[in-house]
């Protein structure tokens, strides 16, 4: 796929203000700090598209970003960030869960991974999260540039293994550099595939 054009179109934290028309909706969630904002600018070639900050749990909103006029990535606030009070916390965890449940057009879920770190018990659970209420997802490793090429394979398969011992099969899996571009064709090639099937109405 070749992506000829990525726009901002609106940010928010209610589901029911998310643009009213059907088109498909990819949205990236992950902890904080795992790349999801760098893997965003990366997969459209734009290099500020999505903000990206050195500072974790930045993104508090839902943020759509319309590509090629046809379909939206959609930026989802990272979780996990233990710095935030428990207020903020599980205003968070709602704006998530709705977004994630109540959106009919989300197609898939990309769940960003770091791939440099075991399984996190946070990631399992959403994980776990996800598959009690069905929700369509793949699994994105990020960063797999800060590390030998050996080292990141034995990371990747370590976490498949352990995830088989809860899941009958594994979701699709990406591995992916922000930095050299590694895994974007094959991550919009999936995205062209999932674009031609109808959205949920």
């Amino acid at each position: 796929m070749i992506i000829n054009s990525a726009r901002f179109v609106i940010s928010n934290s209610d589901v029911k203000k998310c643009p009213s028309d059907t088109r498909h909706e990819y949205a990236f969630i992950g902890r904080s700090n795992v790349g999801k904002s760098s893997l965003i600018n990366m997969l459209t070639g734009r290099k500020s598209l999505a903000m990206t900050s050195a500072t974790p749990g930045k993104t508090m909103l839902i943020n759509h970003f319309l590509v090629n006029d046809s379909w939206y990535i959609v930026d989802l606030p990272g979780y996990g960030y233990a710095r935030r009070d428990k207020k903020n916390r599980d205003l968070l965890t709602k704006i998530i869960e709705d977004y994630i449940l109540e959106r009919k057009q989300m197609t898939n879920l990309f769940v960003l991974v770091d791939s440099r770190h075991e399984p996190q018990k946070i990631d399992m659970e959403f994980i776990e999260w996800l598959g009690e209420h069905g929700v369509p997802f793949s699994i994105v490793f990020t960063k797999v540039d800060k590390m030998s090429q050996s080292a990141g394979k034995r990371n990747v398969e370590a976490y498949c293994r352990k995830l088989l011992e809860t899941w009958e099969e594994l979701p699709p899996i990406f591995v992916t550099s922000a930095e050299n571009g590694t895994g974007r064709n094959e991550l919009l090639d999936y995205i062209e595939q999932l674009n031609t099937l109808p959205v949920e109405g």
